[in-house]
């Protein structure tokens, strides 16, 4: 006897499902949810002061477009650098210890910040704060490992993808926040830079504060038909030298190598958002330029698509997301090559960065799902690991180039005159513009996935996709 076929899905039902996998986290603790305070509390801060710094850095204390550049980059490369090692730390410390520690260490960085922001007369301020820059690396690594250790230990096996799901909806919903924290006290406050990290000093104390209400235990949790993992010896395992040598013997690694490589020029584009995009709207746009909603605009968008375009995407071919998501995020860039100044830009940024995030969430959720594809059964941590390299590389000489690209494409004053200015009066040759920037850059981000989707066969050979997602 035959059965009726089954019925696809609609993307309402996916949307609809996608809520109700939320109802699981009733089994968390108190700890869990006071974990997501802190998430929120503290990622407002940390993409406000991401965003702001360049800025702060040239604006307050006098720092030259390359010199910004380069105490940015000390900033971001340490704590890439650190999260090699804070997970050592974490699980030595603990969660709630390294919680205060972290926290403690940051409350200090940021008040020296604000203090020196806000009292010019102290010697040699802005060297302290560029320290400050570099000091709070280690822990701000650190609480990026204690939020993947708590998300793990607070959850129970069944609850854990909704749990990291809604760790990274709440983050997201913190990023947008600190983007309208920096226009909240910029223009409708009116008030100096400086206190949007008087914002960080108060969130660190606030983190402080809820962690010791809330983070009473710390031991992994079950679910009430889970049961501990009965104690066994450990597997023989080779060393983590052993294994990144075996991995870089085999041709299947530098295939996927090879991949991260051609998009590494998309996932600049966010380094970008950071780097150059504040300095260049202030510059084209005008001082009073809503800088800060315009950074919350990628937040936002991710919010919304995670809501309603994930669970409809999880339905389509891995690789083909990955590369046509990669070349979607790539083509933000051309928005911002035709020329422009003032409430114009306002437009052309909006679509860049409506590209840019309908690409990322086409693509990003799927470089991970790839990686489990392309690697070897246990190798799948190496694999990812060993990716991050060309990755620090690469945005080691983005942070490094972006105050160069500044002062060569998009200066404060061009022949004299604000560069705002001189653009409206057409007084700037395409190759002197930002417009000549956007395009150098756009070039590489677009031609990476191009290649990419040409040598498909090559880059998906021996892959092992879900048979949940279509192969084809």
């Amino acid at each position: 006897m035959s059965t009726a076929p089954t019925q696809p899905r609609s993307p309402f039902d996916l949307v609809v499902d996608y809520f109700r996998d939320f109802r699981v986290l009733k089994e968390t603790r108190t700890e869990y949810w006071g974990l997501q305070v802190i998430n929120f509390l503290d990622c407002t801060i940390f993409f406000a002061m991401l965003n702001i710094a360049s800025v702060y850095l040239s604006a307050d204390f006098g720092f030259s477009d390359q010199a910004a550049g380069w105490i940015l980059t000390v900033f971001t490369s340490g704590t890439t650098i650190c999260l090699f090692f804070s997970g050592l730390a974490t699980d030595w410390l603990g969660i709630r210890r390294s919680m205060y520690i972290s926290m403690t260490a940051l409350l200090i960085l940021r008040l020296t910040a604000v203090i020196c922001g806000l009292m010019p007369d102290i010697p040699h301020r802005g060297w302290i704060v560029a320290a400050s820059f570099a000091l709070s690396a280690p822990f701000m690594a650190m609480v990026q490992t204690m939020f993947q250790a708590a998300n793990k230990r607070f959850t129970t096996a069944r609850s854990r993808s909704a749990g990291f799901n809604l760790w990274y909806l709440f983050m997201n919903i913190g990023a947008a926040a600190g983007g309208f924290l920096i226009d909240i006290v910029r223009l409708w406050l009116k008030l100096p830079n400086a206190h949007i990290f008087t914002y960080g000093v108060i969130s660190a104390i606030l983190c402080m504060i809820v962690a010791a209400f809330t983070i009473r235990r710390e031991e992994q949790l079950y679910g009430p038909d889970e049961e501990p993992p009965a104690a066994a010896a450990a597997p023989v395992r080779l060393s983590p030298w052993e294994n990144a040598a075996r991995v870089l013997s085999e041709s299947m690694f530098w295939r996927f190598a090879a991949l991260v490589t051609l998009l590494l020029g998309v996932r600049a584009v966010f380094a970008y958002m950071y780097l150059l995009m504040p300095k260049y709207w202030l510059r084209v746009i005008g001082e009073d330029a809503r800088m800060g909603t315009l950074q919350a605009v990628n937040p936002i968008l991710i919010i919304i698509g995670l809501i309603v375009l994930i669970p409809v995407l999880h339905r389509f071919n891995v690789y083909k997301m990955l590369v046509y998501g990669a070349m979607i995020s790539g083509l933000s860039l051309f928005a911002l090559v035709f020329p422009s100044y003032g409430n114009q830009t306002y437009v052309y940024s909006l679509v860049c960065l409506t590209i840019l995030s309908i690409g990322e969430l086409i693509w990003s959720p799927r470089l991970n799902e790839y990686t489990a594809a392309i690697a070897p059964e246990g190798q799948e941590g190496t694999y990812l690991g060993l990716s991050l390299v060309p990755w620090f590389v690469a945005k080691t000489g983005v942070s490094a180039l972006s105050g160069y690209m500044l002062t060569r494409y998009c200066p404060e004053e061009y022949a004299g005159a604000p560069l705002r200015d001189q653009l409206a009066a057409g007084a700037v040759p395409f190759w002197d513009s930002p417009s000549a920037m956007w395009l150098i850059l756009a070039l590489p981000a677009i031609a990476g996935p191009l290649i990419a989707l040409a040598l498909r066969g090559w880059f998906t050979k021996g892959a092992r996709w879900d048979t949940k997602t279509a192969a084809h």
